[in-house]
């Protein structure tokens, strides 16, 4: 039988360094919420692939459409020979975008592609280079993608220099007091001290950043920078691939705002697993580029195309929409709850199932602790949950369950979760309390 231990030595042989794993556990199968690894073991998985399957691992529907779409073909290039699946699920999220304004898709294979090509369609239609976007923001690992992305270690350490006329403003995090008032002051120097509006192809932003903590981006914010946005001409880039279909209680969390992006990207979990992304947006400004401006040679494969329209289908009949609020509402009472128990619990905040928690020491917010926050993914790993951490000092543990994660298992996983909460809570403490 295959071992973890063995496999991970054959990783650190064969995968560079780069690559980093939260937890060194080889996964064999997995079904809605759980996986089990190589020996056997099951997990509860809180995870969901960095918020991938949210209809679950595996899921009937998406299984069956990869399955019949295997007996007829697996690639053409939609470049080369087009075919049905592109258009049609091209047609329904063109359909169910926010806002009235005719919408156009395209597809791609990764969230990187989706915010390189938003980039180069905002670029085309503005005539404009300069882009800006915000501190904390997470928006891939591409040469262009990183330079957008508003942490430096790990993702811009090393590989520098950044593609030029990128600008970044602070993320409103009401817990770290930067306000909207900071955040649109610090747009208004930058457009005094460095780059003229007229200048600027696009404003990018995360109505929830993703690796940057799971800070909730004000409705106050949203919509300054829609006018703003209005008034000189910028395109307005939402980035949804974390927050999109349903995680956030909406299909797409820009929707608790009111506003309608000129772009959006999505990706993770458009297809239950198979790797596809797209940019949704204004008609008008998807058709700037001119033919052979767009494209990929693997971008919108069929297989994607029907597990696409198949979790569609998912999200509207298994109601994932209200499912998402419950889970939520369970898991911050469930959060809070602890946070009166355990001071290293510093916030607690969540838009739907996007779920948080930051963990400080002596309750401060500007002490951070991510020897805590490390600790506790690998004891909860230990127990049988698997958590991901993030935020801009590593010190955020996020909650990214599938939204079709029955109660039980929900509330199993919130046991083992106060359990390696209690046990590297109480040794930190202690190791504290030993120096001093």
């Amino acid at each position: 039988m295959k071992s973890n231990s063995d496999l991970h030595r054959r990783r650190q042989a064969a995968v560079p360094r780069g690559v980093a794993n939260s937890l060194g556990v080889y996964a064999d199968r997995a079904s809605n919420a759980e996986l089990w690894d190589v020996e056997g073991r099951r997990y509860i998985d809180f995870a969901s692939g960095i918020a991938v399957v949210n209809t679950g691992h595996v899921h009937a529907r998406v299984k069956a459409a990869i399955a019949e779409q295997l007996e007829k073909l697996t690639h053409t290039c939609f470049q080369v020979t087009p075919y049905e699946s592109y258009v049609a699920l091209a047609e329904r999220l063109n359909e169910i975008a926010p806002g009235a304004t005719p919408k156009k898709t395209i597809f791609l294979t990764t969230g990187a592609e989706a915010i390189e090509n938003a980039i180069k369609i905002a670029r085309y239609h503005t005539k404009r280079s300069a882009v800006i976007a915000f501190s904390g923001g997470f928006h891939g690992r591409t040469l262009a993608c990183m330079s957008l992305t508003g942490k430096v270690q790990p993702y811009k350490a090393g590989f520098g220099p950044m593609l030029p006329e990128i600008h970044h403003v602070p993320f409103p995090m009401s817990y770290h007091d930067i306000s909207v008032e900071d955040s649109l002051e610090a747009l208004g120097q930058l457009f005094k001290a460095d780059v003229d509006p007229a200048r600027v192809a696009a404003i990018i932003i995360e109505p929830v950043l993703g690796e940057g903590g799971f800070y909730v981006a004000p409705t106050e914010l949203l919509r300054k920078l829609r006018a703003l946005c209005d008034q000189h001409g910028i395109v307005l880039i939402i980035d949804e691939i974390q927050t999109g279909f349903a995680r956030t209680g909406r299909m797409f969390a820009v929707e608790h705002s009111g506003i309608e992006p000129d772009l959006m990207t999505v990706a993770k979990s458009v297809a239950g697993g198979v790797p596809l992304s797209a940019v949704i947006g204004k008609a008008d400004i998807m058709d700037a580029p001119a033919p052979g401006g767009l494209g990929g040679t693997f971008a919108g494969s069929p297989l994607a195309c029907v597990a696409g329209l198949a979790v569609l289908d998912i999200i509207r009949e298994e109601q994932l929409l209200n499912r998402a609020t419950h889970i939520g509402h369970f898991m911050t009472s469930r959060l809070k709850g602890l946070q009166v128990r355990f001071p290293c619990i510093g916030e607690v905040r969540n838009l739907g199932a996007m779920v948080a928690i930051e963990l400080v020491r002596n309750c401060r917010a500007d002490a951070p602790d991510p020897e805590l926050t490390r600790a506790l993914v690998q004891a909860a790993g230990q127990k049988g949950l698997i958590l991901l951490s993030c935020g801009i000092y590593a010190n955020v543990i996020r909650f990214l369950a599938p939204l079709t994660i029955p109660d039980a298992l929900l509330k199993e996983g919130f046991h083992l979760f106060e359990e390696a909460l209690q046990e590297v809570a109480g040794t930190t403490a202690k190791a504290v309390a030993a120096h001093g």
